[in-house]
């Protein structure tokens, strides 16, 4: 099994009806079984040298959170069985994200190996993170330049850089349940 096998199973998966989120982990469980301490270890360190392009004083907040959400929600989804595995998740925004998802294989790349793993743990955690969860992908509270902070409001997950990123194809964003602050 490769890591891009996971788009195959996603594509059957949503060959179906409806989708549960029981039938969802099970295929991000396996994929996620597939990814070593070394694979997290180099997605760290890969997170760690891209920071360095990030204004310093956004640096350790943007590490902290893109280390801890992003690369250690692997434990997190083997571990999750608390769930409620017969909720059916957005069977259209899952079809919707699967040219964003392939692009993610194509360009979020550590080397050019075919068992790079760092695609499939972004991949993972998005999905994760938006269907399973029904969080944004970033949390609330992650901070972006200018002091603009993720937020939620009676219910309702607010993110200040959403519109800014609607012409970018590869951001993972269009996958995000978050809405447009409406207030920036």
């Amino acid at each position: 099994m490769k890591p891009k096998d996971i788009l195959d199973e996603l594509k059957q998966l949503s060959s179906q009806d409806k989708i549960t989120k029981k039938e969802l982990m099970e295929i991000l469980k396996r994929y996620a079984a597939t990814i070593s301490v070394q694979d997290l270890m180099l997605a760290s360190a890969y997170i760690r040298k891209d920071g360095e392009y990030v204004q310093a004083q956004y640096r350790e907040k943007y590490l902290e959170i893109y280390i801890k959400y992003f690369i250690l929600r692997m434990k997190e989804v083997l571990g999750n069985d608390s769930y409620d595995k017969q909720t059916d998740i957005d069977k259209t925004a899952l079809n919707e994200s699967f040219p964003m998802l392939k692009r993610t294989f194509e360009k979020e790349r550590i080397s050019q190996s075919e068992e790079d793993k760092f695609p499939l743990i972004y991949v993972i955690t998005s999905l994760y993170t938006t269907f399973i969860l029904e969080e944004p992908i970033h949390p609330v509270g992650s901070e972006f330049p200018g002091s603009l902070k993720v937020e939620e409001r009676n219910g309702t997950y607010l993110c200040p850089v959403k519109d800014n990123q609607k012409d970018n194809d590869d951001a993972i964003c269009h996958l995000c349940l978050a809405e447009q602050n409406p207030d920036i």
